[in-house]
């Protein structure tokens, strides 16, 4: 594990926040308005408007690096809160913003490094994030590793267009994608869209993760916990593949555990 020394973490929501701070106490956890994170106690708060002053208080604190962690909503902008270094940002970051998710994190780490603070992945705080290639529990069938490799191939044709990070194949068949909506999302509409074809009944089907094929792997990266796993489970999948160094297992025994429980697999699939 990498230490928390002199690193910020900016916190949205969802489990990683705490995963990292469980294991780095000392890291300093900032929380933008607008944009609240599910950590309790005090936090360095800032406003998006005054990103300039924040990133100057950082550099004050003697940061040297930042990670984020956690979903991050788009804030309300109030055009009367910006200061006018910050203000001088908005052409470039609004630019990001219209080619997508992608652009508008690259941007965002560009003014980052740009204020000499170095932005590291969570998985260089907490390395066990991302498991080895492997089998991690129960047994993919070869249809399974063929519907793998299908999920495989349609997920890096949606990753090019910047549209989502997951698909479910059954036997072949696309039975969703992953869109802005997100994996829950997806997978409900799997477990009550997969039965009203007759065909379809007995198709269990395997769901695949994977990051965007040029994604900036220090932000965004996808993850599996404890709930995508009840969920598949729910759609009536036989198991959960991913790819193995591109995706993070949150709470990594209770995932296993639950997956063990619900008769699914995990593999980590090598790419």
């Amino acid at each position: 594990m990498s230490g928390g020394t002199h690193t910020a973490l900016i916190a949205g929501a969802g489990r990683l926040p705490a995963i990292l701070t469980e294991a780095a106490p000392e890291l300093l956890v900032c929380e933008m308005i607008g944009a609240p994170c599910d950590l309790d106690g005090e936090h360095l708060r800032f406003r998006i408007e005054r990103l300039v002053p924040f990133l100057d208080e950082l550099a004050d604190r003697g940061i040297e690096r930042v990670v984020f962690a956690g979903a991050m909503q788009r804030p309300a902008i109030d055009p009367e809160q910006f200061d006018p270094r910050s203000a001088q940002l908005v052409p470039r970051l609004a630019m990001a913003m219209q080619a997508g998710d992608d652009a508008t994190l690259r941007a965002v780490i560009e003014v980052f490094e740009e204020f000499d603070l170095q932005v590291v992945g969570a998985h260089e705080i907490v390395p066990t994030l991302l498991p080895e290639a492997g089998v991690l529990c129960g047994k993919p069938s070869a249809v399974d590793e063929e519907d793998a490799e299908r999920g495989a191939e349609i997920v890096a044709a949606l990753g090019a267009s910047d549209i989502g990070q997951g698909a479910v194949v059954g036997r072949g068949l696309c039975l969703a994608v992953e869109t802005l909506p997100g994996t829950d999302a997806m997978l409900e509409f799997v477990q009550h869209h997969k039965g009203l074809r007759g065909d379809l009944k007995a198709v269990k089907g395997v769901f695949y993760k994977a990051p965007k094929p040029d994604q900036d792997r220090r932000v965004d990266l996808p993850a599996i916990g404890v709930d995508t796993v009840k969920n598949a489970a729910a759609a009536g999948l036989s198991g959960i593949a991913f790819e193995a160094g591109g995706v993070m297992l949150l709470d990594r025994d209770a995932v296993i555990e639950a997956a063990e429980a619900a008769g699914l697999f995990l593999w980590a699939r090598a790419s």
